[in-house]
């Protein structure tokens, strides 16, 4: 064991911050699992062993991860990009529908869901830092600069759409983030800003225009609009505006009641009472059962865990003197708080209702190993540039 210790490097303060929201994880999934337990005859102690399973996995996949150097990863990019594409068709076409969702595959002989916008978002970032730190010399061109990079973006966000229209929104944004950082042309990233808007506004405009205030619901809706799950993202858009004129947002209320009863230091773990009614208070609406049990401390002890998170990615991608390792420390940590940050703000009701779990803290499922990947991957970063580090001390103190 300790020669495990020995050889794990990288920033020890992600490391600490990744060890304390898995151990709450642990706490409030054994807490918020009764109902669910309940329902399909099991013990609430098996959801507990579950997360323990893929808490003791993800860490050995984050040891791995940093444990390889991260110019692999640039090797690998295209690959795993070229696979995506394939695999988001498929799960498109004959995904498993799950919660009204076609999001995930189903694993033959092990009989697990794998979620495909999970690996298309790590290799999407993978292959953004390769030919960001590849054409900084052309970078504000157009078609050598732009165009090799938000093609793949669009390719990637405009199939995971359809199924999940949040994931591919927070994918793009992190994207755009990425390239502005990356130095690419404000006015082509205006651009594609812009276009990408057009949707989403027409969608909160055809949300406005078939909402009857007077019934508080949904009329009747086009016919071109009701294909896929456009009618769903049309209610939710509703649910969000009209909240003070309807009483059909039944997860926001019992969201905004958890809250309200946690106070400022919370009903204790394990005391939680709107697990019994709020829907999904594993891995949606986790943050409300950590602030109705650890209060608004624990809320903001969480918050303040992912923005630590990145604030040393940031570091990171200062120190780091190579581009590509830089770009993809920042693109993995800016996916994860981002996501983060959106799934408190919908637990709050700053934010339309999504399906995204909050990272290293929901219950576990590929996303989680997923996410343990991405850490892996940037403290593999870490690591190197320590390293560096190490060596351009060594060279001073024998000078």
């Amino acid at each position: 064991m300790q020669a495990l210790f020995n050889k794990t490097r990288g920033d020890k303060v992600i490391w600490v911050a990744v060890v304390l929201l898995t151990l709450l994880s642990l706490l409030v999934i054994y807490s918020s699992t009764g109902t669910l337990a309940y329902r399909y005859s099991r013990s609430p102690e098996s959801y507990l062993f579950k997360q323990v399973a893929f808490t003791a996995i993800g860490f050995m996949i984050i040891y791995f991860a940093h444990r390889i150097n991260y110019t692999l990863y640039s090797r690998a990019s295209l690959i795993l990009f070229l696979i995506s594409i394939p695999l988001l068709i498929y799960t498109w076409l004959f995904g498993a529908e799950i919660n009204e969702g076609t999001r995930w595959i189903k694993l033959p002989i092990i009989n697990l869901t794998f979620q495909t916008s999970d690996l298309a978002k790590l290799a999407l970032f993978m292959y953004l830092s390769r030919q960001l730190s590849r054409s900084q010399d052309t970078i504000k061109n157009f078609r050598k600069g732009f165009l090799p990079l938000i093609v793949p973006v669009l390719i990637i966000c405009g199939l995971i759409a359809p199924a999940n229209l949040s994931t591919a929104l927070l994918i793009g944004a992190t994207s755009i983030l990425l390239m502005f950082i990356g130095r690419v042309s404000t006015k082509h990233i205006g651009g594609a800003i812009g276009i990408a808007m057009i949707p989403v506004v027409a969608l909160i405009i055809i949300a406005f225009i078939y909402y009857d205030q007077e019934n508080s619901q949904t009329r009747e809706l086009p016919f071109l609009v009701k294909s896929g799950r456009i009618p769903t993202w049309v209610k939710r858009i509703q649910d969000f505006a009209f909240a003070d004129k309807t009483e059909n947002v039944y997860q926001v209320q019992q969201a905004k009641i958890a809250i309200a009863k946690g106070g400022w230091l919370g009903l204790g773990p394990g005391n939680s009472e709107q697990r019994n009614f709020l829907p999904h208070p594993y891995s949606d609406f986790i943050y409300a059962i950590i602030i109705e049990e650890y209060g608004l401390i624990g809320g903001i002890l969480i918050l303040f865990l992912y923005l630590l998170f990145l604030f040393r990615s940031i570091r990171i991608f200062k120190k780091c003197p190579f581009a590509f390792g830089a770009f993809l420390s920042l693109a993995l940590s800016f996916t994860l708080v981002i996501q983060a940050l959106v799934n408190m703000a919908v637990n709050v009701n700053l934010f339309p209702v999504t399906g995204v779990p909050l990272p290293l803290v929901s219950m576990g499922g590929s996303s989680f190993l997923f996410t343990c990947l991405a850490i892996g991957i940037i403290l593999s970063v870490a690591r190197n540039v320590e390293k560096m580090e190490g060596n351009n001390l060594e060279t001073v103190t024998t000078e």
